[in-house]
């Protein structure tokens, strides 16, 4: 199939082209280079902002796409400067416009990224797909519209969709030629690194007085080799004629904060300082995902999600790329 891939310089991105790639399609890139990094893609890039209908348009008509996988957006991680309109037009908005343009375009198959911050504070762990979505914040209340978007462009234009509620998503290649290059690092995993490295003087841990046994609050984390090849089997889902569904993509185990400190001393071999901060508002205790659906329905598993294998891959990938992508020698990268 030809897929327009939305995002497909970012982190993820980066590993759904190699992913599809390898499982024959024809991938064509659509980023405005803002955050992601284009100069390492092996595909081809149409330079655009999301929010650009017109460069998009002319993107969907110079080609001729079976496929949409919509990853493009605002992360709501370290973002509390960014007005909440912006969360909207970026998030919700621009998406609405893609799917729009999709049905214009006779395009039939969308994939989309949305997040488990649709679900908010869950006092029933594990989560399921049919539980209660009450976001807390901006960021998951921009991907919950969507969300409610898409069985109505099922409904109306035959768009059969498969949204996506990525888990906590981590780690890097294994052979360490690509990962998670983001300046300044928000997430937990790479902001470690940096201490352990040195480019931090600490990392700070948020909050120390959560009801878990360590005190820290506890996440799923799905390595994104495992998020790329979920992407893979929705396709192959949707081309079979699956139904429009909701997806959670995780592994169904929990880990702390600390216990990700410390499987990152063992991989790094390295001691650096940890202090505790505070909470970071209406942040959820505990966060486990139930991914019985998705294991039912595409018929997949992580593979390279346990915690020493994200946490290994990382450190492998920031040791040898301590200020990312900006190295010279690097031109094309893929993954082990």
């Amino acid at each position: 199939m030809r897929i327009l891939l939305t995002g497909g310089a970012g982190y993820i991105g980066s590993f759904a082209i190699v992913s599809l790639q390898a499982a024959g399609h024809d991938v064509v890139v659509y980023d405005d280079g803002s955050t992601g990094h284009p100069e390492i893609i092996a595909a081809k890039v149409v330079r655009g902002d999301i929010c650009d209908s017109y460069t998009l348009n002319n993107c969907l008509e110079d080609h001729r796409f079976e496929a949409i996988v919509h990853l493009a957006a605002i992360n709501g991680k370290g973002r509390s400067t960014i007005p909440a309109s912006r969360f909207f037009q970026v998030n919700t908005a621009a998406s609405i416009d893609i799917l729009a343009a999709a049905e214009r375009h006779g395009i039939r198959n969308f994939i989309f990224a949305s997040s488990t911050s649709v679900y908010g504070n869950c006092p029933t762990i594990p989560v399921e797909e049919s539980h209660l979505t009450s976001p807390t914040n901006v960021y998951g209340e921009s991907k919950l519209l969507v969300e409610r978007v898409l069985p109505w462009y099922d409904q109306a234009h035959g768009i059969r969709s498969v949204a996506f509620r990525f888990c906590n998503v981590a780690g890097a290649a294994l052979d360490g030629s690509m990962g998670q290059d983001r300046d300044p690092p928000v997430h937990v995993l790479p902001l470690a690194v940096n201490a352990a490295l040195g480019q931090l003087d600490r990392f700070t841990i948020l909050g120390g007085d959560y009801p878990t046994p360590d005190g820290t609050c506890v996440r799923d984390y799905v390595h994104v080799l495992d998020v790329a090849s979920a992407l893979v089997r929705a396709l192959d889902y949707l081309v079979a004629g699956g139904p429009s569904a909701v997806f959670n993509v995780g592994t169904g185990k929990g880990f702390s904060t600390r216990e990700v400190i410390d499987a990152l001393k063992r991989a790094s071999n390295v001691e650096f300082p940890v202090e505790l901060g505070p909470r970071r508002p209406l942040e959820p205790e505990i966060f486990i995902a139930n991914v019985s659906k998705i294991h039912d329905a595409l018929g997949w598993t992580a593979e390279y999600s346990d915690l020493e294998s994200i946490v290994l891959s990382a450190w492998r990938w920031h040791k040898a790329h301590p200020h990312g992508y900006k190295l010279p020698e690097r031109s094309r990268v893929r993954v082990a």
